[in-house]
């Protein structure tokens, strides 16, 4: 009998926790305030850049762009936001993801709805393309930034495998099926496989860069050699705009957008205690959820635009 008015006891704090933390957390509280005045959207891009969805819980972590896709078109949508902020910390990630947030940036922008990009710490390679599709970018004097070019990493663990006994064997449909296989040396006809796909996804990046900056990709290309930027230097060079904070972005952005006084901010992604305990996503799926935490997640094969040495 002791032991279950204990158990209730811990059950009826837990829920009142909870219930508390739902009112007291900004991420659960009505956006009401802000009324139907016109309103800045702030967007945030952290963490590597990968596609997918995003999941987030007390038993681990891991971060997807659908959930900025969506951000995105949640505020192309409400009427009530006028400009948007995107806030980038992010060493990169891989050239697809990248490349599809930022078409749904250009989508945005298309709306008449400006997009100002602000740099964190970091805004580098990937974070750095996300950037370059928008209208202006903020950085501060001592963010990182630049790194614009591509990878695809490849390791050969044959020598390992040799020491320790392990051989492996593949039955393949095709010549190059298992190219970039740890398990040998590359060949040099999937090398010169590879370094083509190399050049081509370094091509459209520079484009990128050269058409959002407005700069000639001969010149793009001359900065383009994969080192990394202070944001002084990023200025002085043109790879940014402005150096400020993330608030001299929103007042920026506001004013492009005609916003007068101080705008209503609107902030998308913010974690709740709900979405702490059963993830980010709006169907849970406590099976997926397990799963995620037994077994490894898929590795990275698409090619990565994320510095080499970071």
């Amino acid at each position: 009998m002791f032991k279950r008015s204990v158990v209730l006891l811990i059950a009826g704090v837990v829920v009142v926790s909870l219930a508390a933390a739902a009112f007291l957390v900004p991420g659960m509280k009505s956006k009401r305030s802000g009324g139907e005045r016109s309103k800045v959207a702030i967007i945030y891009v952290d963490g590597v850049i990968v596609g997918g969805r995003g999941q987030a819980g007390l038993l681990g972590e891991s971060g997807g762009t659908d959930a900025i896709i969506k951000q995105l078109h949640q505020a192309r949508d409400d009427a009530a936001v006028k400009a948007v902020v995107l806030r980038i910390n992010s060493p990169g990630g891989s050239a697809p993801a990248s490349q599809e947030v930022g078409t749904e940036i250009k989508k945005l922008r298309a709306t008449g709805k400006p997009v100002v990009a602000s740099m964190g710490d970091v805004a580098a390679s990937g974070g750095y393309w996300l950037a370059a599709v928008t209208d202006r970018i903020y950085a501060n004097p001592a963010t990182l930034t630049g790194s614009i070019g591509v990878y695809i990493p490849y390791a050969n663990w044959q020598e390992l495998y040799n020491k320790i006994g392990i051989r492996s064997e593949k039955i393949k449909s095709g010549p190059h099926k298992d190219i970039l296989s740890p398990d040998r040396p590359m060949t040099a006809e999937e090398r010169a496989i590879i370094q083509v796909m190399v050049d081509d996804l370094y091509g459209q990046f520079v484009a990128v860069v050269a058409e959002g900056r407005k700069m000639e990709p001969a010149r793009v290309r001359q900065l383009a050699d994969g080192r990394i930027y202070t944001g002084s230097q990023a200025k002085e060079l043109g790879l940014v705009d402005e150096l400020g904070t993330m608030y001299d972005a929103i007042d920026g952005v506001a004013a492009m957008a005609g916003i007068k006084g101080k705008p209503v901010l609107k902030e998308y992604g913010k974690v709740s205690p709900w979405s702490l305990l059963f993830g980010s996503g709006e169907d849970v799926s406590l099976e997926r959820l397990f799963f995620r935490q037994i077994r490894q997640d898929a590795p990275l094969t698409a090619p990565l635009a994320i510095p080499e040495k970071w």
